[in-house]
Order: C-alpha cells, then sequence, then structure tokens
C-alpha cells in the first residue's frame, strides 16, 4: 500500500513505479449517497500510460499489454476505475490496491514447462486398452464358416 508520503509504488522484486507516472482523475460517483453524492467527486479513474513508461523495459511493456488488454486502450493507456466508497481517499487507495495487484499479475512470468515421457506402465495400460478394444471389435463381426 501506498502511504501518504511515499513516492515510489512497488510492483515487483525489480519493478517500482514513481506515483508521479500514475494519472488520477475524480468524478461524481452513482448510485445513493443522498445530498452529498451530488457534490463531492468520490470515483477514482487511474490512467496508466504503459507505452510510454520510462520505469518498464520494452519485455515488461509487452508482457502488461498482452496479460491486460481488456484494460487498455488503443493508445497503451490502462483505465481501472473505483467507486466502492463514498470516500475519495478510499476509493483511490482501492484503485492503487487493484493496480498493484493486477500488475503484479501481469508481470509474473509463467512456470517453463518441462517436457516428459510417459512412464512405461502408462504405456502397457494404453497398449492393454487397445487390445482390449481389438477383442471387442472382433467379437461383432460375422461369422463365416471359412474361420473355422
Amino acid at each position: 500500500m501506498v502511504g501518504k508520503f511515499e513516492k515510489n509504488l512497488t510492483i515487483t522484486n525489480s519493478v517500482v513505479l514513481p506515483l508521479s507516472e500514475l494519472n488520477f482523475r475524480f468524478s461524481r460517483s452513482s448510485g445513493p449517497g443522498g445530498q452529498h453524492v451530488n457534490r463531492s467527486a468520490t470515483q477514482v479513474e487511474l490512467q496508466f500510460d504503459v507505452l510510454s513508461s520510462p520505469s518498464l523495459s520494452s519485455s515488461e511493456k509487452e508482457q502488461i499489454l498482452r496479460a491486460l488488454r481488456s484494460y487498455i486502450d488503443k493508445e497503451g493507456v490502462l483505465h481501472l476505475v473505483s467507486q466502492t466508497s463514498r470516500s475519495q481517499f478510499q476509493n483511490r487507495k482501492d484503485v492503487i490496491r487493484r493496480f498493484q495487484m493486477l500488475m503484479q499479475r501481469a508481470l509474473q512470468l509463467p512456470k517453463p514447462r518441462r517436457p516428459t515421457l510417459p512412464t512405461a506402465a502408462s504405456r502397457e495400460r494404453r497398449l492393454a486398452e487397445k487390445r482390449h478394444r481389438s477383442q471387442i471389435k472382433q467379437a461383432r463381426r460375422k461369422i463365416t464358416f471359412d474361420q473355422f
């Protein structure tokens, strides 16, 4: 979480984003709220320009663009909105936390697949099943007298 006086947002051990790269827009939230709702801009929209971020390498940018494509527009700007609370401060904390989680998930490298061979027992089971199927199908054939 970002404290009151912190200037950086830690995503992973190798990726730290300055808060100056995040752009916040505030607008009125929808939904109930009484008289207060029409006067305060509590909805928070976080915008992060992935393509022009100097804190990310080109491979990290590609990885983020691929993983978070549903959150990113044609210009390469990531958009996240929070309006769960009546408090602008709470919504801002919520949208930053969601941004951190999404970025961590997007930058996680998939575990490399190690190709394995089937075990001897599994090969034998497969061949036994094939023999069994073959016998079942042979039993369905018509019997002719020259087979005796």
